[in-house]
């Protein structure tokens, strides 16, 4: 039988598999710089993408802006009417105290005179108040003043459940409109801090100059100045003297900051700023874009008079004071702060006289 020798491998040579992972990790390599580095990291954007960019999430915290300002709104109400409810539930149990102490002393009465006590008085003066409305009717027991004090206790006692119920809805209501107002706030966190990044991106001058302009981009946008085209601008006087006044007022918060959620006196988001303006005149507005449309007459942009509000976007989510020659002035969006600008340079949408 022929001997099998075995094969050996040199000591300096590495398997066939082995030299085949080197070669092909050798040649992806070679690929990779061939091609441009295609592995490595994608190329900073440009800053006509970052302008795109910015405004679109500028556009979108605006709106989520008006929300949050909504839902704050609803929630000061609520809790007033909170609070108001709670006061007035406070005064009628003070009150139904009072017809209590007053069956307590003719209770008294009854004992140390050795009568027995009315079996219905005994309830009105129970820890049983709903028991006592269930069987209140008993009241003709007892003799004329009586059933007319425990008529009184009925009603006071009815009262107050009505009005902590009540109250408990509008605690209910109250935290849901926190709530909604702390979603709102997050998507406002998080698109302006978004929006800051890609700022960072840009040189100085060049996020100067995207600051500069009014708009929040997208493809309304684009068309506005299409859409200034339909036609002519209004009178240039103002519509009466509170409009006068209101103008007046926004003049002194030119060169103020824009901050969300903001109404004044240091800074003022964009329904911020015609809220403040017009309070100062004696008008209150409420406080979204959204519901201060509604607080006025409309106005067509042919009839545009100085002191009506310019509502711009198809949502309304951007508000302006109007100062005539196809100026207003506004809080434009973060890093702008509040100043005169054309009209024209965002989509109008419809405008409004306050009375």
């Amino acid at each position: 039988m022929a001997a099998h020798r075995k094969i050996r491998t040199p000591r300096n040579s590495k398997p066939r598999s082995a030299t085949w992972a080197l070669a092909l990790a050798g040649a992806a390599t070679a690929t990779a710089a061939t091609s441009g580095g295609t592995a490595q990291a994608d190329p900073r954007p440009s800053a006509e993408q970052v302008r795109t960019k910015v405004d679109r999430l500028h556009h979108e915290a605006e709106q989520a802006t008006e929300r949050y300002n909504g839902a704050t709104e609803q929630a000061g109400k609520t809790e007033r009417k909170l609070n108001s409810l709670r006061d007035e539930a406070s005064r009628q149990t003070a009150r139904l105290n009072a017809v209590r102490n007053s069956l307590g002393s003719y209770a008294t009465a009854q004992y140390r005179q050795g009568g027995a006590i009315d079996p219905t008085v005994q309830l009105a003066l129970s820890s049983a108040p709903e028991e006592f409305l269930r069987r209140a009717a008993a009241a003709d027991r007892v003799g004329h003043q009586q059933a007319r004090t425990l008529d009184r206790l009925r009603t006071r006692l009815r009262g107050v459940q009505q009005l902590r119920s009540e109250a408990d809805a509008k605690l209910s209501a109250l935290r849901a409109a926190q709530r909604t107002a702390r979603e709102h706030k997050r998507t406002v966190e998080t698109k302006l801090a978004q929006a800051d990044r890609l700022l960072a991106q840009l040189a100085p001058a060049q996020r100067e100059a995207l600051l500069a302009q009014d708009g929040h981009g997208g493809p309304e946008a684009a068309r506005s100045s299409r859409t200034a085209a339909r036609g002519g601008i209004g009178p240039d006087q103002a519509a009466g003297p509170r409009a006068t006044q209101a103008i007046a007022y926004a003049r002194t918060a030119l060169g103020k900051p824009y901050v969300w959620g903001a109404t004044g006196p240091g800074a003022y988001d964009c329904s911020g700023l015609t809220q403040a303006a017009w309070q100062a005149a004696g008008v209150a507005l409420p406080r979204t874009t959204y519901t201060q449309v509604n607080a006025g007459r409309r106005v067509a942009r042919s009839e545009l008079a100085p002191g009506d509000l310019v509502f711009f976007y198809s949502g309304l989510s951007h508000v302006g004071l109007y100062i005539g020659n196809g100026q207003m002035i506004h809080a434009p969006r973060p890093g702008a702060p509040v100043r005169v600008a054309p009209i024209d340079e965002m989509p109008f949408n419809t405008a409004t006289r306050p009375a």
